[in-house]
């Protein structure tokens, strides 16, 4: 079978092109991947043509031998749809997990997004939380970004903002999302602060920067970040009528809900507003 052929792969190229029809990759900004199960790598293990080993610049010990479709450096997603095979590649990495080799893609040069530690070391540590985890998104998500700059960049602010502003968020996240502070993108620090937020959560904000989300598939990973960002939206638009919301979610009201829908709500996050978190 021909990659672009392969359903995994007209999966991460729809996603893609999701993206950028919502507005959330400017440029080059954004990238996305994909940990390839074993039977859809023989699928199309034909068509490798393996380059050069490069260094990951990060050990994932836990990922050793795993391909991965991932977007590339400097790449625009609004172009993936157009020309998957010069946008996207497949990558391998060795019997350490320290270093990649470019199996298929990228057909006019490059390498693989600049992101990728993140996105490696993310897709680690959901991995060894439960092995359905294979997909990691980072978006350019306008109204979390704005919201960056004006709340206090706290998990717990956060989660109950965006808990209250649309019914679903508790459903959709009901651990709650992490913060990270404003770091510099592409190394190391950011990737080690992400991965450890993505031990509680699989949602990630990155100040004045966008959101880092994991999850099973192409649905629910595209499913969280734009519901986030749908709640976001909905309190800038909030935000920008008054500066105080007249009524909202009560934490009673989301322990309600939480019986009803069968999920657990940390209590962390369901503190009375004015009296402290």
């Amino acid at each position: 079978m021909k990659v672009l052929d392969a359903e995994f792969v007209q999966g991460f190229i729809r996603m893609a092109n999701d993206g950028w029809e919502q507005g959330w990759h400017e440029r080059n900004g954004g990238n996305l991947s994909y940990r390839v199960k074993a039977e859809e790598v023989e699928l199309v293990d034909e068509n490798f043509c393996p380059q050069e080993w490069q260094p990951i610049g990060t050990s994932v010990p836990n990922l050793a031998g795993e391909y991965f479709l991932v977007t590339g450096s400097g790449k625009y997603f609004r172009n993936v749809i157009l020309a998957p095979q010069d946008n996207i590649c497949l990558i391998e990495l060795d019997e350490k997990g320290e270093n990649y080799r470019i199996v298929w893609g990228l057909e006019r040069g490059g390498r693989p997004t600049s992101e990728l530690p993140s996105h490696l070391m993310n897709l680690e540590v959901k991995k060894l939380q439960d092995e359905n985890y294979r997909v990691v998104y980072h978006a350019h998500t306008t109204n979390i970004i704005a919201l960056t700059f004006v709340l206090p960049l706290e998990d717990a602010v956060f989660t109950r903002e965006l808990w209250e502003m649309a019914t679903e968020c508790p459903v959709v996240f009901p651990q709650g999302v992490g913060v990270v502070p404003w770091m510099v993108p592409g190394g190391r620090e950011i990737a080690v602060a992400t991965s450890e937020l993505m031990k509680k959560y699989d949602l990630a904000i990155w100040a004045h920067h966008g959101m880092f989300a994991a999850g099973y598939d192409f649905d629910l990973t595209f499913g969280l970040m734009h519901t986030a960002e749908k709640s976001a939206e909905i309190l800038v638009k909030t935000l920008s009528m008054r500066p105080d919301k007249l009524q909202t979610i009560t934490p009673e009201n989301f322990r309600d809900l939480a019986k009803d829908f069968h999920v657990e709500l940390p209590e962390a996050f369901l503190f009375e507003k004015g009296k402290g978190k």
